[in-house]
């Protein structure tokens, strides 16, 4: 997010909110000297043995890898754990290598991925070993732990970000500070190691016991900055990587952040609204964009005044604003989110099981789980500006003018703003050392915006970019034959396209005959 000028009448409120850090051991300042100033692995890691056992239902087998907490000084500290996972290649032949895959977020899981993918490539499944984890601080690994559930609820779907009364700008900043005080309360010493550049010595640990010289990738989303960390600090482990609805990795988490709301808006505006109003005929919410959009408003409006009850959960209008966001990464959603308004407009007309239904997605805009992974990887990756102040006006101005993820833009980075300093080293990802990568990214992807893909791929040197006419968020697995040729094409069979390249998104549905 940006740099503003600081009010005065912000400055207690943003010294009250900054909290000491120990002294921590250093990490080397730049990724030219991240993996080297790392020391070698110490055997008691690099000789374990992983134990496979069948897991997700027999689709795959399982084991846990021990890593040290911090890879710069392996003996501080206790021992976490990776869970990992594979699918074995299906091919008559002997594998041509490891697929490695991670999942998004930062803090989803990417235990089951590689059942999915396997499914979905039949060709991938049968050339590659194709492996998974869940990065450290996830799911069935150690986790890191910030608050609890009713607390992050609070910070996300309490009542009506927009609201920029200084009342209600207080409490997201003290819902913010109190956020990061549970995280140093609930985890600790374990705190600062929950990186990005930590979690990419683990992937190495990885590869190098599964008996592998190099891994091929492929990595959407979050995953994408994951990948792009590991061919920079392990450039010669890379065989042939894909990188899907790319994080800007070149500018870091604050300047990604801050597109967010540009791009949410546009997804929004020039995607959802023209085919709501499309099929007016269906959804009965505005012949025109104008009118539909007065419709999201009108239902937006009536949630701030007196939130509904919905089978015993409040929705409110933080908690209608992140539904849309979430339905917006999926073209193919998008009568979800014309079902939701209908709902919320009319209750008393859906039936039981509908509103039971509904209530259920609305609950918990985010996991506690995934905020305390969340937050812990963007808020130290990358520096992010501590002046609250600035953060208040650039809020201000995006809540006003792309407000539908511009209104939530303060609660993200009074969190990071709040965060203990990092001693994470700052990575420069530039290519070099690379074998050729290939990249993806929509137009209108509402999370990873083609802005920020557009500044990875200048900085990825040697990188090829497709780019796909469209607005979904995670280009491949997503029935695009275009794409998918591509993506096949090159970890299957190592055919990269001479230059960057173009594909047509999916189509938006129709309710008509979808329904």
């Amino acid at each position: 997010m940006h740099l503003f000028r600081k009010p005065a009448r912000w400055a207690t409120a943003a010294a009250c909110g900054l909290l000491a850090l120990a002294a921590l051991p250093a990490a080397p300042a730049n990724a030219a000297a991240a993996a080297a100033a790392a020391p070698p692995v110490p055997a008691r890691y690099a000789q374990q043995r992983l134990d496979w056992q069948p897991c997700q239902s027999g689709s795959l087998e399982c084991a846990r890898m021990t890593v040290p907490r911090d890879w710069y000084h392996p003996g501080a500290g206790p021992d976490l754990t990776v869970a990992v996972s594979r699918h074995r290649a299906t091919g008559p032949a002997a594998p041509r290598g490891v697929l490695m895959m991670a999942a998004g977020g930062p803090g989803a899981s990417g235990l089951g991925r590689p059942a999915g993918l396997a499914s979905y490539a039949p060709e991938l499944a049968a050339a590659y070993d194709i492996v998974g984890f869940d990065q450290r601080g996830v799911g069935a690994s150690t986790n890191v732990v910030c608050s609890g559930q009713d607390a992050v609820d609070a910070m996300f779907a309490g009542g009506d970000l927009r609201d920029r009364s200084p009342r209600a700008v207080a409490a997201t900043l003290e819902r913010a500070r109190n956020f990061v005080a549970d995280c140093r309360r609930a985890s600790g010493g374990l705190l600062p190691f929950i990186t990005t550049d930590q979690a990419v010595h683990d992937m190495d640990l990885y590869r190098a016991l599964l008996g592998a010289r190099q891994v091929s990738y492929y990595g959407p989303s979050y995953a994408s900055f994951l990948g792009a960390y590991y061919a920079t600090e392990f450039p010669r482990r890379v065989d042939r990587m894909v990188l899907d609805s790319n994080v800007d990795f070149a500018d870091g988490w604050e300047s990604f952040m801050t597109g967010q709301p540009l791009s949410f808006q546009r997804r929004f505006e020039e995607d959802f609204l023209p085919w709501l109003a499309e099929n007016d005929s269906v959804y009965h919410l505005g012949a025109t964009p104008a009118e539909a959009k007065a419709s999201y408003e009108r239902v937006r409006a009536a949630l701030r005044e007196r939130p509904l009850d919905l089978e015993g959960t409040p929705v409110t209008a933080d908690r209608l604003d992140a539904a849309a966001t979430s339905i917006l990464y999926d073209g193919d959603r998008f009568p979800d989110l014309a079902a939701v308004l209908g709902v919320l407009e009319h209750p008393e007309a859906a039936p039981p099981a509908t509103r039971q239904a509904l209530a259920a997605k609305l609950k918990h805009p985010m996991a506690a789980a995934f905020a305390a992974d969340f937050f812990a990887v963007v808020c130290q990756d990358t520096p992010w500006s501590r002046d609250l102040g600035g953060w208040v006006a650039r809020s201000a101005a995006d809540s006003a003018d792309r407000p539908l993820a511009g209104a939530r833009e303060l609660a993200y980075a009074a969190v990071c703003a709040q965060w203990p300093r990092s001693g994470a080293p700052r990575v420069e990802v530039t290519g070099r050392g690379l074998p050729p990568v290939l990249m993806l990214n929509s137009t209108h992807d509402p999370a990873t915006h083609y802005e920020g893909a557009l500044r990875a791929h200048r900085a990825l040197a040697g990188s090829r970019l497709v780019t796909v006419r469209g607005g979904d968020h995670g280009a491949y697995q997503a029935g695009n034959a275009c794409v998918d040729g591509y993506v096949v094409g090159f970890l299957a069979g190592g055919r990269l396209p001479a230059a960057d390249a173009e594909c047509e998104g999916n189509p938006l549905p129709d309710p008509v005959r979808r329904g």
